[in-house]
């Protein structure tokens, strides 16, 4: 007997109990179920949200590759650099190796598994609670947190993120397309204000560095974000930082990768361009004001808002997550804005204090997901205020014919 036949008498067994909705996902995730919807449809198509939810993690896959040949790059150039080790890049001689490889295998796998293993196991337990389907958002945010968190974070303290995150960012708003704030973002800012110091600093984005070298003072596993903040000397090319050869969370680093991303969503009609184009327009904007502050001598170099000031406005573009909250954050399509002007302005506000919170919060040199987090929250306002908009120069055009 198949396993498919196997798991349709398992659904018909349990047809009607509390285990029912396990059942369901299971089936359902493995196979293309037969049920279509019925009446009170504007618009049928071949496509559901799981099929989606797939389109989004063949998206994020070459970030988790690439984040996991990095996690064992930015190890072994660590201990390197703190023995004084200067060597010339290779991309096949020095990042694509088993030994990095090996590095992402053991710290980013289980990240992995626990983000799944966990959201998906309260997805079940509220989905039969309830009595109702497994929903199927998960599927995402269970691969977007491991990729924005740093490499060397507690797979414990990922647990508990994940749980807070599940519950209070999703389930107690009525679940998938209910929730006001994106959940990846939620459990990441759990992680940031309970654990701050498991989230920020020069030691938490390198696997293992100062426990390998016993010389944490030569270690520089810092982001290049915090060595702007500093006002030091940034060791990484301008091809390192858009390739995503550089110290951070496990998938934020390679801009080319997630533009790659961006493609394929706005290909396959996924991703917002409208959201991800204004996002990138907003940092820009608030990057030039900032070099524009610095060359008007307003600010010294003295001042600790400095260093990121003067931080040229297109290279903000490429350090931080601030690419990968514009694709795969922003335009989650449950938290962003609906209507095509309010998408304009939702990006466009995100990019804008995306930059304004990296300045201006040195301690914690990344406003992304902050950013991001309160747009969700007046998301719905700006739709309104457009809808109403359009709804009065209607009015305006309908008492002018009339008149």
């Amino acid at each position: 007997m198949s396993l498919k036949q196997n798991l349709h008498n398992l659904k018909e067994k349990y047809k009607g109990t509390k285990m029912a909705p396990a059942f369901n996902a299971i089936h359902t995730f493995l196979y293309l179920p037969n049920e279509v919807t019925h009446g009170g449809t504007h618009i049928k198509a071949a496509d559901d949200l799981k099929r989606t939810m797939n389109i989004v993690i063949m998206a994020l896959i070459p970030c988790l590759i690439f984040g996991m040949f990095n996690a064992g790059y930015q190890h072994y150039a660590a201990i390197e650099r703190a023995q004084g080790i200067t060597s010339e890049f290779s991309l096949l001689g020095s990042f694509l190796t088993w030994d990095n490889l090996w590095i992402g295998i053991i710290k980013v796998l289980p990240l992995v598994i626990v983000s799944y293993g966990v959201g998906l196991l309260v997805e079940f337990i509220f989905a039969v609670i309830k009595g109702h389907e497994v929903e199927e958002g998960y599927l995402v945010t269970g691969m977007l947190v491991p990729l924005i968190v740093p490499v060397d974070t507690p797979l414990w303290m990922l647990a508990v993120a994940v749980v807070f995150g599940v519950v209070i960012g999703k389930e107690v708003f009525g679940g998938t397309g209910m929730n006001i704030l994106n959940p990846a973002l939620t459990i990441r800012a759990f992680l940031f204000f309970a654990y701050p110091t498991w989230m920020s600093g020069d030691k938490v984005w390198v696997y293992d560095a100062v426990e390998r070298t016993g010389t944490p003072d030569a270690i520089s596993g810092e982001t290049i974000l915090g060595s702007y903040a500093q006002n030091q000397e940034v060791i990484y090319s301008t091809w390192d930082k858009f390739m995503g050869f550089i110290p951070g969370s496990v998938g934020e680093t390679s801009t080319f990768l997630i533009l790659l991303g961006a493609a394929f969503l706005i290909f396959t009609k996924i991703g917002s361009w409208r959201i991800i184009l204004s996002t990138f327009i907003g940092a820009a904007v608030m990057g030039l004001i900032f070099n524009g502050v610095v060359n008007a001598d307003i600010i010294t170099e003295s001042s600790k808002f400095y260093g990121l000031m003067n931080t040229v406005w297109w290279e903000h573009l490429m350090i931080g997550g601030l690419a990968f909250g514009a694709v795969y954050m922003a335009t989650d399509p449950v938290t962003a804005s609906q209507t095509n002007k309010g998408k304009w302005i939702y990006g466009f506000l995100i990019g804008f204090l995306s930059i304004m919170i990296r300045v201006f919060n040195p301690a914690y040199p990344e406003g992304v997901f902050l950013a991001i987090l309160l747009m969700n929250v007046f998301a719905p306002t700006i739709d309104h205020y457009v809808v109403q908009g359009n709804v009065k120069k209607r009015r305006k055009r309908l008492k002018a014919k009339t008149a």
